[in-house]
């Protein structure tokens, strides 16, 4: 039997990265999209959407 992961509209990390900046699950994975695994700048962008 081969297990085939759930296909989900958004993954944990962009949930957890929206939840944490109160942002909308969208605009994180853009966010998440556009700077991939550099954080710092994630949050900053983040940090402006959310203001």
């Amino acid at each position: 039997m081969d297990h085939q992961p759930k296909p989900t509209t958004a993954s944990k990390d962009v949930i957890t990265f929206a939840k944490k900046h109160r942002i909308e699950i969208e605009d994180a994975q853009n966010i998440l999209a556009q700077y991939g695994d550099d954080r710092k700048n994630a949050d900053k962008a983040a940090r402006r959407i959310a203001a």
